[in-house]
C-alpha cells in the first residue's frame, strides 16, 4: 500500500484533560455482589480500599483525581495478587475496571522498585509492555496510563498500526518505561531495534483471549520467543478479558507461570447486567427499515450499531445521513486518521451514530453510550457480550438491541438463551 504519513496530534498536557474521566452510574455499587471465585494457590487476601496499600502518596493521589473512590471487586483481587508477584488470569464482565486492576498495580511496583530513567536512546528497555488487540484500545489504555504515572518519571508511549512509524520510533526513542503496542507494529519496532526485551518485567496482554486466538496467536508467541524477552519465570504475565473461553484458557497456560491464579468476577463470559438485552426477529430485508424506526424513537442518544462487514459499514451509515441521521463510521479500511475522526465526532456527539465492525467491539470506552444495535449479530457469542458491552459500563445502564434472523443466526441461538437467562 502507499506510504503511511499519518502523526497522530498529541495528546493534551495540562492536568484537567489528562484526569478527565466520566461519572460511575447509580449501579457501581451493585459489582460488590458479584461472586467472585479465585482459583489456584495460596492467593493473597482481597483489598478493600485503595488506602490499604501502602503505595506511594504520588500515586494514592492520582487514583482519586482520576476518579477512582473505592475499587471493584476485579480490581479488590487483583491488585493484590500483581503486588504480590503472582501471574494473573483474570474475567471480569465489561465496563468494570480491568484497565485500573492492571495499570495500579504494575505502576506502584515501578515506583517501589524503581525505572531507569526514561532518556534519549537509540534502543529503549520498557519494564512494562501491554499489548490489545485494536489500536482505539490501546489508546485508550496509554491515556489511562498517563493519569497513574502522572508527576512521576515513569514514562508511557504508545505505538499503533496506520501511523508512521518514524513517528512511533521518535516516540520510544525519547524514552519508555510502559508501552502500549499493537502486536504488528511492536514486532516491527522490537525488530528494527529500537527495543530491547531483557528488561521487561511485566507483560500485559488486555482482550486476552483475542491476543491468543487464531488473530494475534502467533504474533504472541513470536513475541515471548525473541531471545532476550525474559523466560516465564523471570517476568509477570496478566491477562484480562469479559470472556474466557475453555480453549483459549489452555493455550494461556503455555505464557503463565505453573501457580498462576485465575479471578472470575461473577459468570466467566457473562454479559453485564446493567444492559437490558432485546432479541427481535428481523429478516435480512427489513432490517434497515427496523434500524431507522430505532433510530427515530430514540432521538438523539448515542448509539453504536454493529454490521458484519466494512463495506456494509460506510453503506449504513451513508444511507442514515440521506435519512437526515447524522452518523459516521469505524473499521479496518478506513485510514487512521479517518477512524480518529470519527471516534472523536461520535465522543462529542456531533454524529451520534456510529457504524462499526468488531474492530470497536471490544474494550472502548465511551461516554454516554446509551444503545447498542447489532444490525447484524456476530459470529460468536464472546463476540456478542464485548459489542453489548460499549454500553452499561462503570454502573452506568444501557440497552442492546438484536436484531436475529433465522437464516444467518441460527448458530447463536442457544448460546443466546445461556447469556439470556444467566
Amino acid at each position: 500500500g502507499p506510504k503511511v504519513t499519518y502523526v497522530p496530534p498529541p495528546p493534551p498536557d495540562d492536568e484537567q484533560a489528562i484526569f478527565a474521566h466520566y461519572q460511575t452510574g447509580m449501579n457501581f455499587d451493585k459489582y460488590d455482589e458479584n461472586v467472585v471465585e479465585v482459583s489456584g494457590l495460596d492467593p493473597p487476601a482481597a483489598l478493600m480500599s485503595f488506602a490499604d496499600t501502602n503505595m506511594c502518596h504520588t500515586l494514592t493521589v492520582n487514583i482519586a483525581k482520576a476518579g477512582y473512590s473505592k475499587p471493584t471487586p476485579v480490581q479488590k483481587y487483583s491488585i493484590p495478587i500483581i503486588l504480590a508477584g503472582r501471574d494473573l488470569m483474570a474475567c471480569a464482565q465489561t465496563g468494570s475496571g480491568k484497565t485500573a486492576a492492571f495499570l495500579v498495580p504494575v505502576v506502584a511496583q515501578m515506583m517501589r522498585d524503581g525505572v531507569t530513567a526514561s532518556s534519549f536512546k537509540e534502543q529503549q528497555e520498557p519494564e512494562c509492555i501491554i499489548t490489545a488487540p485494536t489500536r482505539e484500545l490501546i489508546v485508550q489504555i496509554f491515556l489511562e496510563a498517563r493519569k497513574f504515572v502522572y508527576g512521576t518519571c515513569i514514562r508511557p508511549v504508545v505505538i499503533y498500526g496506520g501511523t508512521q512509524t518514524d513517528y512511533s520510533i521518535h516516540q520510544v526513542k525519547q524514552g519508555c518505561n510502559i508501552l502500549c503496542a499493537t502486536p504488528g507494529r511492536l514486532l516491527d519496532i522490537i525488530g528494527r531495534g529500537k527495543i530491547g526485551l531483557h528488561n521487561v518485567k511485566y507483560l500485559v496482554l488486555d482482550e486476552a483471549d483475542r491476543m491468543l486466538d487464531m488473530g494475534f496467536g502467533a504474533d504472541m508467541k513470536k513475541l515471548v520467543s525473541f531471545p532476550d524477552m525474559p523466560q516465564k519465570e523471570k517476568r509477570q504475565t496478566l491477562m484480562f478479558s469479559a470472556t474466557f473461553p475453555e480453549e483459549v484458557q489452555r493455550l494461556a497456560c503455555e505464557f503463565l507461570k505453573t501457580d498462576f491464579l485465575f479471578v472470575v468476577v461473577g459468570h466467566a463470559g457473562g454479559a453485564c447486567s446493567d444492559v437490558q438485552q432485546n432479541i427481535l426477529q428481523v429478516s435480512q430485508y427489513f432490517k434497515r427499515d427496523k434500524l431507522i424506526e430505532i433510530l427515530r424513537s430514540i432521538g438523539n442518544e448515542r448509539t453504536l450499531v454493529f454490521v458484519d462487514t466494512k463495506k456494509k459499514a460506510d453503506f449504513i451509515a451513508c444511507f442514515l445521513c440521506q435519512e437526515n441521521i447524522p452518523a459516521t463510521s469505524i473499521h479496518g479500511d478506513r485510514e487512521q486518521r479517518e477512524r480518529e475522526i470519527a471516534l472523536r465526532d461520535f465522543r462529542s456527539g456531533k454524529c451520534p451514530v456510529l457504524v462499526a465492525t468488531s474492530v470497536a467491539a471490544r474494550g472502548l470506552d465511551i461516554e454516554n453510550v446509551q444503545h447498542v444495535i447489532n444490525f447484524d449479530l456476530p459470529a460468536t457469542i464472546e463476540e456478542y457480550v464485548h459489542r453489548i458491552g460499549r454500553t452499561g459500563r462503570c454502573g452506568n445502564t444501557g440497552k442492546a438491541v438484536g436484531f436475529f434472523d433465522n437464516n444467518s443466526d441460527g448458530h447463536l441461538a442457544q448460546p443466546l438463551i445461556k447469556v439470556l437467562s444467566d
